[in-house]
C-alpha cells in the first residue's frame, strides 16, 4: 500500500513493521520538569531499538511527540531511493549482532 503525507508516521511505521515480520512498535512517553511547565517527548521502540523524537512537546501536543519519534523510525530503517538495493537491512532491526566463526 503507497502512503500519503495525510498517512500519520505512527500508522505508517506499524505497516512498515507488519509487511517486514516484526514486532508491533510501541512507544514510551518521557517527561521533564522545566520551571512551572513541563515538557513532553516520545520514543519509538522497534523490535528493541530505541528512536527518540527530535523535540519536546507540550502536554497538550505528547500526540506530535509520537508522530515525531515515529517520523525518525522509519527515516532511518525504511530503504530509500538512494539506497543501494544491495545493502542488508538487517543491521536496522537489530539482527547482526552475532559473531563470525
Amino acid at each position: 500500500m503507497a502512503t500519503s503525507r495525510t498517512t500519520p508516521y505512527s500508522q505508517q511505521l506499524k505497516e512498515h513493521c507488519n509487511q517486514q515480520g516484526l514486532p508491533e512498535p510501541t512507544w514510551q512517553d518521557v517527561s521533564d520538569r522545566r520551571g512551572g511547565r513541563t515538557a513532553w517527548s516520545s520514543i519509538a521502540v522497534v523490535n528493541g531499538v530505541a528512536y527518540s523524537a527530535r523535540f519536546w512537546y507540550d502536554g497538550a501536543y505528547v500526540e506530535q511527540a509520537r508522530e515525531d519519534a515515529a517520523e525518525r523510525a522509519l527515516a532511518t530503517i525504511r530503504p530509500t531511493v538512494n539506497t543501494p538495493t544491495s545493502a542488508s537491512h538487517s543491521n536496522y532491526y537489530g539482527h547482526s549482532h552475532g559473531y563470525r566463526s
